[in-house]
């Protein structure tokens, strides 16, 4: 059972009513009671008006599935864990969807990128929902004398700086809003991404102290901040032009040694329904089939990834025919063997969580090693790694998935760990980086590798076969100069089968024109009109 459940219920509904600080700093809540005086007359509603904001990052809106914090046609579309996979995984090289609705074509093709392009505009906009959201949860707090609220603020804090390292990361410039702010009508000015980037640094290791070292499922602890300082750290060259690799290191170490996780025993547990029993989840977006359902959580890489056209859905614990939408590439699986026959053979079992049925006596319900057309669903092999079976025990097909999303967990942490360590980080060694790596892989049964093959080439390669579909690829490719240009190429970049060449602007996503015609003191990233 998850001991952290979204409380949506009436008392954080009033959160929704919150309006966006896109365009309105003054965003107080519009309900007949404050914050202060709910707080005030029940201290149990800051875990329900908490568990909100935390259902920020999970679920499209506070009221079932059809409900949104964001403005958009479908509901499901706006979550923010979905934004995460349209915007990280489909737009590089490792998985791409055949739908190609209003603007996902611009992102499975990485080409043609508009600032009128919905999609950016929901990340955008989730960001600067959830800010204020927190901000004005944060006022409140330090207005009342309620029992541990410390520990709140400082969830709040980091909640608030998770979505800035989304900016920071995606669009690398936006508008720092904090509780300070709130009552002005004075747009903000615009802040660099170094200045961004400074304030989440700052903000994280204030808070660092006043988190617990453990804490309820699905809540932030010391090691989920260390693990977001961490990352800030290892992509600190791109988002500011200086190396922090030792610092990545510090912060890393802490989640390794002091964090009491270990890898699962098995790699498949780690993405099934009851993953919330993983010893190797940090930091997880809870996904629940009953209470909290959503379509754009693990729901949507789970059901997206299935057709009963070619595969049976039951087996991976759904009900319906699946969404027939998104299918890998070869420069996922092709890490594992360069014909269906040598990923079949490999002894890896990540290589297995494809779904190719290449042998299949009815050729209709084979797919294409190679993605000729990235719009014909057997041309390319649907990723089965997440599914809504669970590891252990029974399980009953559901319309919508229980897995949790893993945002931060150990693997993750050994990889940045190895990386450091292969570019010279001072206080890495690489002796127990290989140790790291060849954990990782052992639990895999793939072949232990000798310390002269970890190299960086390497390290980009098995954080792929490790970690592709989990929201790191993009921001990868960028860290190791792979992502733009034509040094690397895969099916589709650029809107060609074999890959093209694309312009340096692209490791930037364009300021969405919403946000542009709401304060005149943003710009757009080069690049874009």
């Amino acid at each position: 059972m998850k001991n952290f459940k979204f409380r949506i219920m009436a008392l954080s509904l009033m959160l929704l009513l919150l309006s966006s600080c896109v365009n309105d700093l003054n965003t107080e809540p519009k309900v007949e009671q404050t914050l202060e005086s709910i707080i005030a007359n029940d201290p149990n509603a800051v875990a329900g008006l908490l568990s909100k904001i935390y259902g920020t990052f999970a679920l499209s809106g506070p009221d079932g599935p059809a409900s949104q914090d964001i403005v958009g046609p479908d509901a499901g579309e706006t979550a923010f864990l979905r934004g995460i996979i349209n915007l990280q995984d489909f737009t590089a090289d490792a998985m791409k969807n055949r739908w190609g609705d209003d603007g996902l074509d611009q992102l499975t093709t990485a080409s043609n990128w508009s600032p009128s392009n919905k999609f950016f505009r929901y990340l955008y906009d989730r960001v600067y929902f959830t800010v204020p959201n927190c901000n004005n949860l944060i006022i409140a707090l330090n207005s009342t004398n309620v029992s541990g609220k410390e520990q709140y603020i400082a969830e709040l804090r980091f909640l608030r700086s998770l979505a800035y390292f989304y900016m920071i990361d995606c669009f690398g410039k936006g508008v720092i809003v904090t509780e300070e702010d709130l009552g002005s009508l004075v747009p903000k000015q615009q802040s660099t991404r170094k200045e961004m980037f400074e304030y989440v640094e700052s903000e994280l290791l204030s808070v660092e102290s006043n988190l617990p070292l453990t804490n309820t499922y699905g809540r932030a602890n010391k090691s989920v901040a260390r693990m977001l300082l961490a990352k800030l750290y290892l992509n600190a060259k791109v988002y500011t032009g200086q190396e922090r690799y030792d610092d990545a290191v510090v912060y890393i170490k802490k989640v390794i040694d002091e964090g009491n996780f270990s890898l699962a025993p098995n790699f498949v547990s780690v993405f099934s329904g009851d993953n919330n029993t993983s010893p190797e989840i940090i930091f997880p977006l809870i996904a629940d089939p009953l209470v909290s359902k959503s379509y754009g959580n693990s729901t949507y890489l789970i059901n997206g990834s299935i057709s009963a056209d070619t595969m049976t859905p039951s087996i991976y614990g759904i009900n319906g025919n699946g969404w027939q939408g998104h299918r890998a590439t070869k420069a996922w699986y092709g890490l594992f063997g360069n014909t269906p026959q040598e990923l079949e053979s490999s002894s890896d079992d990540r290589a297995h969580l494809f779904w190719s049925n290449y042998s299949d006596s009815n050729p209709d319900k084979r797919h294409s090693y190679e993605m000729n057309d990235y719009k014909k669903w057997t041309d390319g092999y649907p990723s089965t790694k997440f599914r809504s079976t669970n590891f252990n025990g029974p399980q009953t097909n559901t319309d919508f998935s229980g897995t949790d999303f893993p945002l931060f967990r150990l693997a993750d942490a050994y990889l940045m760990y190895a990386e450091c360590a292969v570019r010279g980080a001072s206080n890495a060694s690489l002796t127990e980086a290989l140790g790291y790596v060849n954990d990782i892989r052992r639990r895999s049964h793939a072949a232990e590798i000798s310390a002269g093959q970890m190299t960086l080439d390497f390290i980009l390669d098995e954080r792929g076969r490790e970690l592709n579909f989990e929201g790191h690829r993009r921001t990868d490719l960028i860290r190791f100069e792979k992502f733009a240009g034509g040094s690397y190429l895969w099916p589709w970049k650029g809107g060609v089968k074999e890959g093209t060449s694309i312009s340096p602007n692209y490791n930037l996503f364009p300021i969405p024109t919403t946000a542009l015609q709401a304060n005149p003191n943003l710009t757009q990233n080069p690049g874009y009109n």
